[in-house]
C-alpha cells in the first residue's frame, strides 16, 4: 500500500483564487437582467390571472342575474309599471317584484316582499323597453309600447364593466334578452 504525506502548512495568498471587479460587476448585473425579468413575468402573470378571473366573476354574476330575470318573466302575470331603469311585475302567486338600477351605484337590484338582493354591480347601462305580442310584419322585431296592459314582451340590455388596477378593463359589451311573457295575454 502506498501512502502519501501531504503538507498542512498554509500556502502564500498568491494561490488563492478569487473574483476580480470586472467579474463581480458582470455577474452582478447579469443577475440583475435576470431578476427583472423575473418580476415582469410575475406582474404580467398576476395581472393575467386577475383579468381572467374578473372576466369570469363578471360572466358568471351576468348569466345568473339573466337567468333569474327570465325565469321571473315568464312566470310573472303582468307587467305593473315599466321606465327605462325600473320594472315592476306581478309574481305569478300576486306579489310585485322590482326589478331597480342605479346608475349611482352602478347596481341592479331584485325586491319581492321586502326583501332586496343586489344582482349586478359594476353596471355603467341599463334599460328596459315593453313590446306587444305580435311581430313587425315578417320579421322578429316587435312593436314598443309604454302601455303595460298591452306589453308582452320585455327587452333588458346593460353593459357592465370591471376595473383592474385602477383601468376599466373586461367590459362586457351588451347582455341582452328579449323575454316573453307566458301568462299575459
Amino acid at each position: 500500500m502506498v501512502c502519501k504525506i501531504t503538507s498542512t502548512k498554509h500556502q502564500g495568498v498568491s494561490s488563492i483564487l478569487g473574483a476580480t471587479l470586472v467579474e463581480t460587476l458582470v455577474g452582478i448585473g447579469i443577475a440583475g437582467v435576470l431578476m427583472a425579468v423575473m418580476a415582469s413575468l410575475t406582474m404580467f402573470s398576476g395581472r393575467s390571472f386577475l383579468a381572467f378571473f374578473n372576466y369570469a366573476d363578471l360572466n358568471d354574476r351576468n348569466r345568473l342575474t339573466m337567468d333569474t330575470m327570465t325565469r321571473d318573466l315568464r312566470e310573472c302575470n303582468r307587467v305593473i309599471a315599466c321606465t327605462a331603469s325600473r320594472l315592476d311585475i306581478e309574481d305569478s302567486d300576486g306579489s310585485t317584484v322590482t326589478y331597480n338600477y342605479s346608475s349611482g351605484a352602478g347596481t341592479l337590484t331584485r325586491t319581492q316582499n321586502g326583501v332586496t338582493r343586489t344582482l349586478v354591480t359594476g353596471c355603467d347601462t341599463l334599460t328596459f323597453n315593453l313590446g306587444t305580442r305580435n311581430p313587425i310584419g315578417g320579421t322578429f322585431a316587435v312593436v314598443t309600447t309604454t302601455d303595460v296592459n298591452q306589453a308582452k314582451v320585455v327587452n333588458v340590455s346593460w353593459n357592465c364593466s370591471r376595473t383592474i388596477l385602477g383601468a376599466k378593463a373586461n367590459t362586457e359589451s351588451v347582455q341582452t334578452a328579449r323575454i316573453v311573457i307566458r301568462k299575459q295575454g
